[in-house]
């Protein structure tokens, strides 16, 4: 699969994340990196165990992580959960957690056919 692929996929942006990172061998080295990242992880640990500052956190650095590689999709859904967490204050919408789950296993199973 190409990177152009990949972010039609995921439904991200290829041309934006280029002009951001100025190669696309650099795209590629911090797509690849993903997985590795822990601010997934961190964030569902920490609304498991409700703790709110630190779901932020996790929740703002996932979206950023996604925004800067042009992962449009999973930095739309985890937007949207980082800012009902803003506060930081409890989880009142549930419902915006699946979307992220599933955004993030829909970039993960797409890296693996780069």
């Amino acid at each position: 699969m190409t990177l152009q692929e990949f972010y039609a996929r995921i439904g991200g942006n290829y041309e934006a994340t280029l002009r951001r990172l100025p190669s696309e061998a650099l795209v590629r080295k911090f797509v690849l990196k993903y997985p590795g990242d822990p601010s997934f992880n961190q964030l569902k640990d920490a609304l498991a165990a409700q703790d709110w500052e630190t779901a932020f956190r996790a929740a703002h650095t996932l979206k950023g992580v996604a925004q800067n590689l042009g992962m449009d999709h999973l930095y739309e859904v985890s937007s949207a959960l980082c800012e009902a967490l803003r506060g930081p204050k409890p989880l009142t919408d549930p419902a915006l957690w699946p979307p992220v789950v599933e955004a993030n296993d829909q970039v993960l199973a797409a890296i693996q056919e780069l």
